[in-house]
């Protein structure tokens, strides 16, 4: 008899699902260097509308990547922090930042520009050698 061959979703395809979505990654590497309003994740995106940042936001805590807290203030303020989940995310965030410094894109051919960078997504994102 023949090896049975075993079925399975691949698990690239769920996280690409969610990551395919436009936003989403760069959502969650504004999260690491720090913002956590809603106002602060749409500050350097002017495309990103009300509505897609709410789905994102909305997707990204169903998927346990994110939480979502209400500050008792006056008035309320609601934050977004990445779970431990998301935190695990650093290594992924950082290697595809490196694809792109790495890649021959002219906007990073200088050396000292892309260490710059490098070192940056390297500390905010706890990345050790």
């Amino acid at each position: 008899m023949g090896k049975q061959k075993v079925q399975f979703r691949c698990p690239i395809d769920k996280v690409v699902g969610l990551f395919n979505k436009k936003w989403t990654i760069q959502i969650i590497r504004d999260m690491f260097f720090g913002k956590k309003q809603f106002s602060e994740f749409k500050e350097d995106k002017p495309n990103l509308s009300n509505k897609v940042l709410s789905q994102r936001l909305k997707e990204l805590e169903e998927s346990n990547i994110i939480e979502k807290k209400i500050i008792e203030t006056h008035p309320v303020k609601t934050e977004y922090y990445l779970t431990d989940y998301g935190r695990s995310l650093n290594r992924v965030i950082y290697e595809i930042a490196m694809f792109s410094l790495n890649s021959g894109f002219e906007e990073y051919s200088d050396k000292d520009k892309r260490e710059e960078i490098r070192t940056l997504f390297k500390d905010t994102l706890n990345i050790s050698d």
